[in-house]
């Protein structure tokens, strides 16, 4: 990609673009060969952070058609946030120049659904297993006292705390977002079928009126 995209809704529509490639069988693998890594070589400008759940089933590049240079990836089981998680996510965005962040969950996650369970039979897995589960568990709640019970519903609700945690925890993240440099967008993606949904955001993602 010559010109990577400079605004938070552009950014957006190539994602979108890519995924629907991606759903259609109609995948460009862009910016794959060997004269673009050759040429990414001295630095890097990704145009957007893609924070998502480990599952191995969510290779950000493969659903959203991107290549070499185009996202910068952070992932952990559940896209549950530490330190050095906000700490990728703001290199991406205060560093790299990324000016679009996204949260991206899925349907039946496993994480959401180990969290449900603990907190509906009071147990929980053992080693730092226990420590995701326990991260996800105040979506869980959030959810059931909205009375949010099915575990994809949940996930919607994991998403999107996990996109407002990033403005709590982050003054870079959130001053990026307040001047319009920068936007978050929660998708969830469908596992069957390959699309995204729009679930939460903030900043300018969309296009104005």
């Amino acid at each position: 990609m010559p010109n990577p995209p400079s605004s938070p809704t552009e950014a957006y529509e190539v994602l979108l673009e890519g995924n629907r490639r991606f759903v259609d069988n109609a995948r460009l693998h862009p910016n794959q060969d060997a004269d673009h890594r050759a040429a990414l070589a001295p630095a890097q400008r990704p145009f957007a952070v893609l924070f998502g759940c480990s599952d191995s089933r969510l290779a950000a590049e493969i659903i959203f058609d991107q290549g070499l240079g185009d996202l910068f990836v952070v992932r952990t089981a559940g896209h549950v946030i530490g330190s050095e998680v906000l700490g990728s996510i703001e290199y991406g965005v205060g560093v790299l120049g990324a000016p679009l962040v996204v949260v991206l969950g899925h349907d039946s996650c496993g994480a959401v659904t180990a969290a449900r369970e603990a907190c509906i039979e009071g147990t929980a897995p053992h080693g730092y297993i226990r420590d995701v589960v326990e991260r996800v568990t105040p979506s869980v709640l959030a959810a059931r006292a909205g009375g949010v019970t099915e575990v994809d519903d949940i996930v919607d609700v994991h998403i999107r705390r996990t996109g407002d945690l990033m403005l709590e925890r982050s003054a870079l993240l959130a001053n990026a977002v307040a001047e319009g440099r920068c936007a978050i967008a929660g998708l969830s993606y469908r596992l069957t079928d390959g699309t995204v949904r729009l679930v939460g955001s903030h900043g300018p993602l969309l296009p104005a009126d």
